[in-house]
């Protein structure tokens, strides 16, 4: 039963990060039990334990559906989660290896790469090298804590932070501070990091309430 709950809960986070499951769309349990061949208790419990993390809210007689924030709940997500991440950039500035340092680079290419070949036409799959390179900066940080709260928070926002890319400019924008944020961290310099890092994942408020329209 654990076993099944546990892989319910990982597909569902992968739904997530991909954009298949959308802020506001219905959890169907009984979809669930039919596509994965398990019955309505594991079910129940990664639902549960995705709701206890703020990811799924219930609703009464609705049904439970994918966390979709007000204005209010998106800034004050957006305010720790840019705390969170400007954390680990300046963690990882003080801890980089050797290896995390190559990986780092080859995250920070790919952004380039993308930018300079496709500029703005395929901000989907910008936003897929945008998440490794985060994900790059966090596990440098060598803080396993940090990186999966950093991971619950961003699964909140993923789907804001996906159409961000829709807008003319943002991926190369986007790829030239991952540069600089990754050139503070080869530097060593972790204050200089954490701080763009912060300023590279927020959003002002009227981007945010564009974002919020755009997705309701």
């Amino acid at each position: 039963m654990a076993g099944q709950t546990e892989t319910l809960i990982e597909t569902i986070l992968q739904w997530i990060d991909i954009g298949r499951l959308k802020p506001g769309d219905l959890i169907d349990d009984a979809a669930l039990v039919a596509e994965f061949s398990v019955s309505r208790t594991p079910v129940r419990e990664a639902l549960l334990q995705l709701e206890a993390v703020g990811l799924i809210r219930r609703h009464p007689r609705k049904g439970a559906t994918l966390f979709r924030p007000t204005l209010e709940e998106f800034l004050a997500i957006l305010e720790v989660h840019a705390k969170l991440e400007g954390q680990a950039a300046g963690l990882a500035a003080r801890r980089l290896s050797t290896g995390w340092a190559a990986r780092l680079e080859a995250a920070v290419l790919a952004c380039e790469a993308h930018a300079a070949e496709k500029g703005d036409s395929d901000p989907d799959g910008y936003y897929q090298l945008n998440l490794r390179f985060h994900e790059t900066v966090a596990l440098a940080a060598g803080n396993p804590f940090l990186t999966e709260m950093i991971k619950t928070n961003a699964r909140k926002l993923l789907a804001y932070y996906r159409a961000r890319y829709h807008y003319a400019g943002a991926i190369a924008q986007s790829a030239r501070e991952h540069r600089e944020i990754a050139r503070l961290i080869e530097a060593r310099d972790a204050d200089a990091a954490e701080a763009m890092m912060q300023r590279h994942v927020q959003f002002d408020q009227i981007t945010a309430m564009d974002l919020l329209a755009a997705l309701s």
